[in-house]
C-alpha cells in the first residue's frame, strides 16, 4: 500500500516506519522535526519502500494538498503532534494548533481522497484508574492538561468523519511508551531519562511523591499495535487502548533501574494539577478486534532500552 506517516521521524513514528517497510509498503514521511529527528530514520533511506521524507507541517494546507493530489495514499497514520504536557500548559495555543487544527487539516484531505486514518491519541485523556481491572475505552475521560484537551477534541473530529462521511477511521490510545530512540532529555520519557542518568552516574529525580503509577508499553509492541489498526476493518469507527496490563509506581521503577535508593530523590512536581495518579491499561478490546497482545516484559524492555542508550551517542 501507499502510506502517509505524519510524525514519522519521531520516537514511535520511527518504529512504525520500520514495521511498515518490513511489511512491504511504500511510505512517505511528513514531519516538521519539532520533536522528531532525521537520525531516527537515516537507516531506512536506502530501503525500497522508503519513498520520501518531507520536512513540513500539517498546518501547511498547500503542502498537504500537493501531497495528497500527487500520491494515491491508502492509509494515513497520523502521529504528528505536540506531545509535551508542560509545554501545553505553558503554551496551549501551539499544542491546540498542532494537535487539533492540524488533525482537522489531515482529516479534510483524507476525506477528499478516501484515505483511511489511524489517529494516535494518548492515555493522558483518561481520568485515573480506580481498580485493578484497568482502564477500558469506556473509562471516564478528564482533560487535565491542554495536551489532553487538544487530543480529545481531535479524537472527536476523527470519529465524526466516520459517522458523517463513512470514512474509515480509528482512534488509538497507547499507554506510556518507551524504548530505543526515545529522547533522554527533558522531553523524553521517564524510563529513558532514568536510564540515561543511571549510566551517567547521576541521581534520579522523581516529581512529587513517586506513588503515581504508569503502564509502560515497549515501543515495538506499540508500533505493531499502531500498524495493525490500519490493516483491520474491525476497528473502523472505534477507540482502542494498548498497554502492558501492568502498572508500576515511579518509585518502584526508579529502584528497578538504578538498584540504589541513595541515588533516588524527590523534587517538587512541575504540574501536579495534570498528574494522573494511577494508569493501568485494559487491552482486551485490542486483543478481541486485532488479536494484539504485548510480548515484551517491562524488565526485558528496560534491558533493551539501556543497552541501546549505552551504545549510542545520538542523544
Amino acid at each position: 500500500m501507499n502510506i502517509l506517516l505524519t510524525g514519522g521521524a519521531g520516537f514511535i513514528g520511527r518504529w512504525v516506519m520500520k514495521k511498515l517497510l518490513d511489511d512491504g509498503h511504500n511510505v512517505w514521511i511528513l514531519d516538521d522535526l519539532s520533536n522528531g529527528r532525521v537520525e531516527n530514520i537515516a537507516e531506512f533511506q536506502d530501503r525500497g519502500g522508503f519513498r520520501a521524507f518531507i520536512k513540513g507541517t500539517i498546518l501547511d494546507e498547500q503542502l498537504l494538498e500537493e501531497l495528497f493530489n500527487s500520491k494515491a495514499f491508502d492509509i494515513c497514520y497520523h502521529l504528528g503532534a505536540s506531545i509535551n504536557v508542560q509545554d501545553s500548559i505553558d503554551d496551549p495555543r501551539t499544542t491546540f494548533n498542532n494537535d487539533t487544527i492540524g488533525t482537522f487539516n489531515i482529516m479534510e484531505h483524507c476525506r477528499k481522497h478516501s484515505v483511511k486514518v489511524v489517529f494516535m491519541s494518548t492515555c493522558m485523556v483518561y481520568d485515573q484508574c480506580t481498580d485493578e481491572q484497568g482502564i477500558t475505552e469506556q473509562h471516564p475521560i478528564k482533560p487535565a492538561s491542554p495536551y489532553a484537551g487538544s487530543k480529545i477534541a481531535a479524537e472527536n473530529m476523527v470519529l465524526s468523519y466516520y459517522y458523517a462521511y463513512g470514512l474509515p477511521t480509528v482512534v488509538i490510545r497507547p499507554f506510556n511508551t518507551y524504548g530505543p530512540y526515545q529522547k533522554t532529555g527533558g522531553e523524553g520519557g521517564v524510563v529513558a531519562i532514568f536510564i540515561k542518568n543511571k549510566l551517567n552516574g547521576k541521581d534520579l529525580n522523581i516529581y512529587g511523591t513517586g506513588t503515581q503509577t504508569r503502564d509502560l508499553l515497549y515501543v515495538e509492541d506499540c508500533a505493531r499495535f499502531v500498524v495493525e489498526a490500519g490493516y483491520s476493518d474491525k476497528v473502523n469507527g472505534e477507540t482502542v487502548n494498548a498497554g502492558l496490563g501492568r502498572d508500576i509506581s515511579i518509585n518502584e521503577l526508579a529502584k528497578l533501574i538504578v538498584e540504589d535508593e541513595n541515588r533516588i530523590h524527590h523534587i517538587e512536581h512541575i504540574h501536579p494539577q495534570s498528574e494522573i495518579q494511577k494508569l493501568l491499561c485494559n487491552s482486551s478490546k485490542a486483543k478481541e478486534l486485532l488479536d494484539w497482545s504485548p510480548v515484551v516484559t517491562l524488565e526485558e524492555g528496560i534491558r533493551r532500552t539501556e543497552q541501546w542508550i549505552a551504545s549510542t551517542n545520538l542523544i
